[in-house]
């Protein structure tokens, strides 16, 4: 592991369960295991756990701090999201990868898949970001 990705999780994150686990230049993945708890009364993880994962893997795709020792580490802030649901999760894991796709310095675009445990996108996103220090 990189020490990018040993970027501390928020406590929301560590609460859903979703972690780091690719982050580069323009890019970031995340992936969850699919617990009860986040299912939705028809039996597939709720429409919320998509659109947090993948805004959390756009937003994360913007704000790649390098490899260098001591980079400081800037933070997204969430100015537009749109998610497109697709087909309904299955298997016990989602993963969501996030790619900038233009912007400047300070907003930044984005876009994002989310896959399910069988490889099926199940939904895809665009957003809009603004840069938090750094």
């Amino acid at each position: 592991m990189t020490e990018a990705l040993a970027e501390p999780s928020s406590a929301f994150q560590e609460h859903l369960g979703h972690r780091l686990t690719g982050w580069g230049p323009g890019y970031a993945r995340f992936e969850m295991a699919v617990t009860p708890a986040l299912m939705n009364r028809h039996g597939v993880p709720h429409g919320g756990v998509h659109a947090t994962i993948l805004d959390s893997a756009m937003g994360y795709a913007g704000v790649f701090p390098g490899e260098a020792e001591g980079a400081e580490r800037p933070m997204s802030q969430t100015l537009s999201l749109s998610v497109n649901y697709l087909a309904p999760a299955r298997g016990s894991a989602l993963m969501a990868e996030g790619r900038v796709t233009g912007g400047g310095r300070r907003t930044y675009f984005t876009e994002a898949r989310l896959w399910d445990g069988a490889g099926t996108l199940v939904a895809t996103a665009t957003g809009v970001f603004r840069v938090r220090g750094g």
